[in-house]
């Protein structure tokens, strides 16, 4: 029994007289950062000016070009979000 003590100290006077070991490690975790992309601008959009009484092919035209439109503004908009991804 007295043995097994004596080791005890042994092990342990010989880990207190060691200085502790400081080593830098360097820790890579991802950081999500806020997606910074221009404002897409609305268009006025060109059966926003029609009346009542204009003509059937003005309105036809007017909702053709608006279709035109819209196409463009939704490419704007989804490449907008996939710059954020």
């Amino acid at each position: 029994m007295k043995l097994l003590l004596l080791g005890v100290v042994v092990l342990l006077a010989g880990c207190a007289g060691r200085e502790p070991e400081v080593r830098t490690v360097r820790v890579e975790v991802p950081v999500q950062v806020p997606c910074r992309t221009q404002d897409v601008a609305v268009p006025i959009w060109a059966t926003a000016g029609l009346k009542k009484s204009d003509g059937l092919e003005q309105k036809v035209r007017a909702l053709l070009a608006e279709r035109r439109q819209r196409s463009g503004y939704e490419r704007e908009l989804v490449a907008a979000v996939r710059a954020c991804q």
